[in-house]
């Protein structure tokens, strides 16, 4: 990510108000190596990140302060719970050394501060609202990794709804979201958007339009962190894999 890097060596600033802005600071300064701070070049782009640098780094704080805040809600950490986020970073997103101690600080930072997994959200949606193929894919990310135990809790449910408020999701769109992590024989139709009681036809446009949305040339547009796009191409391959289930139960050609 070369935000990260202008950002940790200290060669640029970043613009970020808000929550975001707080948690970034906090966990950023954490990581400024005081002492070579004399031998880091000057930036060659200026003394702020892109715009698109930006978003990036947007995004991947404000992810992971939702996270941190989202394990938290039950007023405990378990070592668990860390688990599953260290699993997330590793499995899903691949992120490298220096980006997990980059995600390991941000969690560590949102997890003290005194900002609300809501303030997070509505920051985020404020970014992001006019992008809502990234906000369906928040959506998914809370869930991963709230259901990695097996067990949705009450508190749990409950930030996550609140998310999926904020991000202007009907309530119909929030439970085809927490069913497309259910093991039962729906879960392809869920993860289509659909139920089994919808013509084909109806399911062909719904994969037609996820397949635009998520195709990777369209998250790659987007300018996410490229650890999210890995994430959003998972998701990409897990559409047709659903489509390619579904069409075969059903016949369709």
């Amino acid at each position: 990510m070369s935000w990260l890097g202008k950002v940790v060596g200290g060669t640029i600033g970043f613009a970020i108000g808000g929550p975001v802005g707080a948690v970034a600071g906090a966990a950023f300064g954490h990581m400024f190596d005081s002492e070579n701070s004399e031998q880091r070049p000057a930036s060659k782009d200026g003394n702020r990140l892109s715009n698109g640098e930006t978003a990036q780094m947007t995004f991947f704080v404000a992810s992971f302060s939702m996270l941190a805040k989202l394990i938290r809600s039950d007023g405990q950490v378990t070592e668990p719970e860390i688990a599953t986020v260290r699993q997330f970073m590793f499995e899903d997103l691949h992120l490298n050394p220096p980006s997990r101690l980059a995600a390991e600080h941000i969690f560590r930072a949102a997890m003290d501060s005194s900002q609300s997994f809501e303030d997070f959200a509505v920051q985020f949606y404020q970014n992001f609202y006019n992008q809502p193929e990234l906000l369906e894919l928040m959506m998914d990310i809370l869930f991963r990794v709230a259901l990695a135990d097996g067990t949705l809790h009450a508190v749990e449910e409950k930030l996550i709804h609140s998310a999926a408020g904020i991000f202007k999701f009907s309530d119909d769109a929030y439970y085809q979201f927490k069913s497309r992590y259910a093991p039962d024989s729906d879960k392809y139709y869920t993860i289509l958007g659909c139920s089994n009681r919808d013509s084909d036809d109806t399911i062909k446009s719904r994969y037609r339009k996820l397949v635009r949305d998520f195709h990777p040339d369209t998250i790659a547009s987007k300018g996410l962190p490229e650890e999210f796009v890995t994430f959003a191409n998972d998701k990409f391959r897990e559409i047709h894999e659903a489509y390619e289930v579904v069409k075969k139960e059903r016949g369709i050609i």
